[in-house]
């Protein structure tokens, strides 16, 4: 499905290409114009060069603002795009697009680039970019947008409709439309639904559903995405500290939330930022080397600790066959346990901290001692010493219970300390694994020695 809907996207880029280079003017805009949002941001981003500088002089603000409100405001590339035509006209295609997309861009600009464009625009309109500006990323006065639909709870219903249908264009997304009282604070929210079935004599404090949920403007984008996901909304307005209502989030951008956290995690649990796969290789050596060099540090004590156990190994040479098992089987259990512990995290856990660490706990339990049991008839069996078999098992239980253990609560303990738990990352307990199921396979294989020597 994919690759098709890219292969239609190339047919109508070249169109479009096609168009512009026999100077097919109203075509081009007409054939822009019928595209999808979407495909407006892809199609103007891949025109050539020397087609986009005609394509932005042809196309009306407003198309140029709609394709850029769908391009990726992060990207580098769409920076590019805006700084390719003048600043008035990028002004104007800024001040064209919703609120929480042109703070976004803005954002990414240099200090003087963006003094230069806010400069051009009406002063009352750059203090509110400034104040935009001002909320700290990744918080929900980041994210949401100054175009909504609010209106006075004393109107009537009919009224009421009149102002949608004339602001319908202005507001980033009409399903709800939030009812404020006298002082200009939230009381309720009604959705178009509701306008849409009563009748226009009624007054709107009738229909007016006073269960808001609501966030504020310094809440975390992570706990707004939850909220948003939870009760399937379209939409969430955000208010201050006395309820006056700032703005609203809309489900596009709490769905680029989720992708950008789900790249977090990822990141953190793979110990390399998996956002940039487009990196060239020298880029992409440099953003690994510093997490594999710490790891080879830690790694070392692993090397150093067998070492410290030579003697051990002389004794009975058959102990280092399942040096590899040990650590290898205990990485898993604990890179699991730390996926969970990192997902609980993320969307919040219905258990007590109590009820959460006994049930690890016996879930280590259960893994240990099942997958200890299955080593030891494998060993018994394979080598022919129950005494082996009940050395090797009996360690490969301990150790996934330690590392099943480490798994959870090294995430849990930095998420306490302000911490991203993320950075605790699947390599970092895999090779604090090695560590403690190396140290705890032969205590326990010291405690058999004399049992299979020269075996």
């Amino acid at each position: 499905m994919a690759e098709e809907q890219n292969q239609q996207l190339e047919v109508a880029i070249q169109h479009l290409s096609d168009l512009l280079h026999s100077g097919q003017d109203e075509t081009f805009k007409d054939s822009f114009e019928a595209l999808h949002e979407y495909e407006m941001g892809q199609a103007y981003a891949g025109l050539p060069d020397h087609l986009r500088s005609v394509a932005w002089r042809l196309l009306d603000i407003e198309l140029l603002a709609m394709a850029f409100d769908n391009l990726d405001s992060n990207d580098d590339e769409t920076i590019a795009l805006l700084l390719e035509m003048p600043p008035q006209k990028a002004v104007q295609v800024l001040r064209s697009m919703y609120a929480d997309n042109e703070v976004d861009l803005l954002q990414q600009l240099s200090s003087r680039q963006l003094a230069t464009y806010l400069s051009l625009m009406p002063k009352k309109e750059a203090e509110g970019v400034r104040n935009l500006i001002d909320y700290e990323e990744q918080t929900a006065g980041s994210l949401m947008s100054t175009e909504y639909m609010a209106v006075e709870e004393e109107l009537l219903v009919g009224d009421v409709m009149q102002l949608v249908k004339r602001h319908a264009n202005e507001a980033e997304s009409i399903s709800y439309v939030y009812v404020l009282d006298n002082q200009a604070r939230l009381v309720g929210v009604i959705s178009l639904r509701d306008l849409l079935t009563h009748p226009d004599k009624l007054r709107v404090s009738e229909i007016t559903n006073p269960r808001v949920i609501s966030v504020k403007a310094g809440d975390d984008q992570e706990d707004v995405a939850q909220i948003v996901a939870d009760y399937n909304f379209v939409s969430i307005p955000v208010t201050d500290d006395d309820e006056h209502l700032l703005g609203v989030i809309t489900v596009d951008d709490i769905l680029d939330v989720i992708g950008e956290e789900a790249v977090e995690d990822y990141s953190g649990l793979a110990a390399v930022n998996v956002s940039q796969v487009d990196d060239s290789f020298w880029q992409s050596a440099i953003k690994r080397i510093p997490w594999l060099v710490a790891l080879l540090i830690l790694g070392m004590s692993t090397a150093t600790l067998i070492n410290h156990f030579d003697g051990l190994v002389q004794k009975a040479s058959i102990l280092a066959v399942f040096i590899s098992l040990i650590t290898g089987t205990a990485g898993n259990a604990g890179t699991q346990a730390l996926a969970l512990a990192v997902r609980r995290i993320a969307i919040g856990n219905t258990k007590t901290p109590v009820k959460t660490f006994l049930s690890e706990m016996l879930t280590g339990v259960v893994v240990g001692v099942v997958t200890g049991l299955a080593v030891f008839l494998i060993v018994t069996f394979w080598k022919h010493n129950m005494e082996l078999g009940l050395a090797v098992g009996l360690a490969m239980m301990i150790a996934i219970m330690v590392a099943n253990l480490a798994g959870y609560l090294i995430p849990v303990a930095m998420d306490r300390l302000g911490l991203d738990p993320a950075v605790a990352s699947g390599p970092f307990i895999t090779t604090l694994s090695d560590l403690t199921s190396v140290l705890i396979y032969f205590s326990v294989a010291q405690l058999f020695i004399s049992h299979f020597i020269g075996k």
